[in-house]
């Protein structure tokens, strides 16, 4: 029965964090302009991450 009460214990924990809207970061932005701020650091994400590639192939051709 204890693993029951640990369980039940953890999801409560995870009930009682804060919805995206809520968070400290998200104050006061809309749905829309949300989107557009994940969307823009995605877009920067990944063009960091092709030009490690790019370095890699050029390491590699050496």
């Amino acid at each position: 029965g204890n693993q029951r009460e640990l369980a039940r214990a953890k999801n409560m924990k995870k009930t009682v964090r804060k919805s995206a809207a809520e968070q400290e970061s998200n104050k006061g932005l809309s749905l829309e302009q949300r989107k557009a701020r994940d969307a823009e650091r995605m877009r920067e994400k990944q063009l960091k991450k092709q030009q490690e590639q790019q370095e890699k192939i050029k390491q590699g051709t050496r």
